[in-house]
């Protein structure tokens, strides 16, 4: 019974991301003090699915049939242009957006017991996460901050090559294995 039970929950979470370096310089002041994943590691990044599945070591398959569907899709050229917010969460659009959007549903239609967010949301948007704060007066200031500084440093050109399955075994996110964009 005590096996099966770690084969179920590891202890740990995988991610599958985009990793998006080049926006560190503008995102990280704001990242390190107000986004818990980047105080845990997580660089600057686009979600593709998470939390993906945790079992994927103990089933090197599943390595192969990802590499095969990210190969299927080129570089991803984009732009980081648009402050936007969710309840609580201020973020970075990408822009065009829907090659993300295809790399979401194109995992999820693959591994459909990995739903992005466990299935919470009807539509997954995509976004770099700059800072979260449940405090509104709090959020309101961090948002103000952080439009004056990027104003100076947006937009971002960017050209994605890969995604990346991260994981945080050690405590911290770390990349786990890449998978180029080749398509």
């Amino acid at each position: 019974m005590q096996s099966e039970k770690k084969e179920a929950d590891p202890g740990y979470e995988t991610s599958l991301v985009i990793l998006v370096p080049d926006a560190e310089p503008v995102v990280s002041p704001f990242r390190q003090k107000y986004d818990p994943s980047a105080s845990q590691g997580m660089p600057a990044h686009i979600t593709i699915n998470y939390p993906f599945r945790a079992d994927i070591p103990s089933r090197p398959e599943l390595y192969a049939k990802l590499d095969a569907l990210f190969s299927k899709y080129p570089p991803i050229q984009f732009s980081l242009v648009r402050i936007n917010q969710f309840p609580g969460v201020l973020f970075l659009e990408p822009v065009p957006v829907y090659p993300f959007i295809d790399l979401i549903q194109a995992v999820a239609t693959e591994f459909p017991d990995s739903p992005p967010y466990k299935g919470e949301f009807s539509a997954v948007i995509p976004h770099l996460t700059v800072a979260q704060s449940d405090d509104k007066s709090e959020f309101k200031r961090i948002k103000s901050e952080f439009m004056e500084f990027s104003r100076r440093h947006l937009p971002i050109e960017i050209t994605a090559e890969g995604a990346s399955l991260m994981n945080n075994r050690s405590g911290t996110w770390s990349v786990q294995k890449k998978f180029p964009l080749t398509g």
